[in-house]
């Protein structure tokens, strides 16, 4: 007898109920594209159920469409005509609207009769049929030695490939397939369908399909969802290469998933005592958290420690991705010192190829707070943007003049750095500064709330521009009684405040949530022109709430800052 189970690891349905299974009625109400097929022999219908225990079953060997049906799916349609005759498309449809009209399991399984369906439309019966037991609308006794329901199994194991027999017994009589697991999920039109077979993956399909998707740059959110929540609840253990590659498919993807990220972070640190030679892993991750904006001090601290206690094996470009990831997340490790004395020190210029990897570099130190002068003179001078220039054929990314221009400020308060940039090329790094749109609704809502607390437009300026590579959303001046005082003078003492707003994308998120390193440097660069800088993050500030409560929040800030300032 068949095990459902069995089935379910093979097609790739679950039969447990999960959170990311669509409902019975949306399984059929999507019409999956049908491949062409060849010649259709067209029978009777027969309505009759097989008998059980039919010699399908019997001759093949055990466990045969776990070992084959995922197979097909895997593996494109056998070569065909490449165009589908009219009539033959117009019986592709009538089959189609049988199978979302049956509501009975000899229905189902009296298509596959009535004429020789596509393996898209077996997928489609067998799911519904899987999805009918899971829920109890019918019992798996009722149709699993059904040979109709064998025979659509056994057309879903069909490879098109050819097998190795052996007339010597005991000897293996059919060649292990290599299957590409994304085109079993992917093959199937619906993203739902798809999102629904996730579950009798294993942990290492489940995996390839993540990085599968990563490679053709295919976002489907419930997709990745139903990945996600899978991998998650796996209890499986991943290596150190799998934890990597997930990592960077969910960061080339831009998926963001707290419970995934954490449940891989798990994983890694009991399989990075297992490492003692292999460096590139563990730089990737920490490249793809960087990327996620994943903050999790535990994790980085061990993460670190490794490649301080291996810097030796430490290329330098592998060094500018480890500072660029630590810069971005905003955190200094405990073995920081240990990464400054043995790698830092010994960094220059010449140890990059590219003018782009090194400018990355010494932003990363500045960030990191432990940028030495001749680091910033490097980079602050004509010479080093005409290298930029032409290694990007006269197109400086803005993200890069941003960086100079963070350079340029944070050189000021630098021993022995030289700046003599801005002088010649102040305009070729002029950046124009516009907020997203979730961001330009927060500002919106601070600026409501300010103005009730200050009408008077000489008294307030808004989207203040900085030579310093960003904006200030507004900037005020208060007295000791936390009175607003002209904003254009200058106050012996007063106290002028910086407003920022930050949203979801400036922060970082995890089990250490904070500002990233970008905004955290521009909040430094402000104190050291003497600005007080008030941080209005995204969770703090909500532009739902009723306006009176927007300002009773910033006048609270404002009190509390000028009462620290006596």
């Amino acid at each position: 007898m068949i095990s459902l189970r069995r089935i379910s690891r093979s097609v790739g349905f679950c039969l447990s109920a999960r959170s990311y299974s669509i409902a019975p009625g949306v399984t059929a109400a999507k019409v999956l594209t049908v491949d062409a097929n060849g010649d259709r022999k067209k029978v009777q219908p027969n309505f009759t159920r097989g008998t059980p225990g039919a010699s399908v079953v019997s001759t093949v060997p055990k466990n045969p469409i776990v070992a084959a049906a995922f197979a097909s799916l895997r593996n494109e349609e056998p070569p065909g005509k490449e165009d589908t005759p009219a009539a033959e498309m117009k019986q592709d449809v009538q089959i189609d609207e049988m199978i979302l009209k049956a509501n009975t399991v000899a229905e189902l399984l009296a298509i596959a009769d009535v004429t020789k369906v596509s393996r898209k439309q077996a997928l489609k019966i067998v799911s519904i049929l899987a999805e009918w037991s899971s829920i109890k609308k019918v019992n798996l006794s009722e149709f699993e030695s059904d040979s109709r329901f064998v025979d659509l199994c056994s057309l879903l194991g069909r490879t098109g490939q050819p097998r190795t027999t052996s007339t010597k017994p005991g000897q293996a009589r059919q060649k292990e397939l290599h299957v590409d697991d994304l085109q079993t999920v992917l093959g199937i039109t619906a993203n739902d369908e798809a999102a629904k077979l996730i579950a009798g993956l294993t942990l290492p399909q489940m995996i390839k399909v993540m990085t599968s998707l990563a490679m053709k740059k295919k976002r489907s959110i419930p997709l990745l969802r139903s990945l996600s929540f899978n991998i998650a609840s796996n209890p499986g253990q991943m290596n150190l290469k799998e934890c990597g590659d997930l990592l960077y498919a969910m960061a080339s993807l831009n998926f963001r998933d707290v419970v995934l990220t954490g449940r891989i972070c798990s994983d890694l640190e009991q399989e990075l005592a297992k490492n003692t030679d292999k460096i590139a892993p563990i730089v990737s991750i920490l490249t793809s958290l960087g990327m996620l904006r994943y903050r999790d001090g535990t994790v980085l601290d061990n993460l670190c420690g490794w490649i301080a206690a291996h810097h030796e094996l430490c290329k330098p470009t592998q060094l500018g991705s480890l500072l660029l990831s630590l810069a971005t997340l905003n955190y200094e490790p405990i073995s920081m010192d240990a990464i400054k004395a043995k790698l830092v020190a010994n960094v220059t210029e010449n140890d990059f190829i590219r003018s782009a990897d090194w400018l990355n570099t010494v932003w990363s130190l500045t960030a990191l707070n432990c940028v030495n002068g001749d680091q910033l003179s490097s980079v602050l001078c004509p010479e080093f943007f005409h290298r930029l220039q032409e290694e990007r054929r006269g197109i400086v990314q803005p993200s890069m003049k941003m960086k100079l221009l963070n350079l340029a400020a944070a050189a000021k308060r630098v021993t022995g750095a030289k700046e003599m940039l801005l002088a010649n090329h102040q305009v070729d790094l002029f950046v124009p500064f516009e907020p997203t749109k979730e961001k330009r609704v927060l500002i919106t809502g601070m600026l409501d709330a300010l103005k009730s607390l200050i009408p008077s437009e000489s008294m307030v300026k808004i989207s203040q521009a900085t030579t310093m590579g960003f904006t200030i959303d507004a900037e005020c001046v208060l007295d000791k009684k936390c009175l607003p005082l002209p904003v254009d003078k200058e106050h012996e003492h007063g106290t002028r405040i910086a407003l920022l707003v930050h949203d979801y994308h400036d922060m970082c998120q995890g089990p250490h949530a904070s500002l990233n390193g970008m905004h955290a440097l521009y909040m430094r660069l402000l104190e050291q022109r003497g600005y007080t800088v008030l941080s209005i993050p995204y969770s703090e500030f909500n532009t739902s709430d009723k306006l009176l409560k927007r300002v009773e929040y910033l006048q609270k800030k404002f009190k509390s800052i000028v009462t620290s300032k006596q």
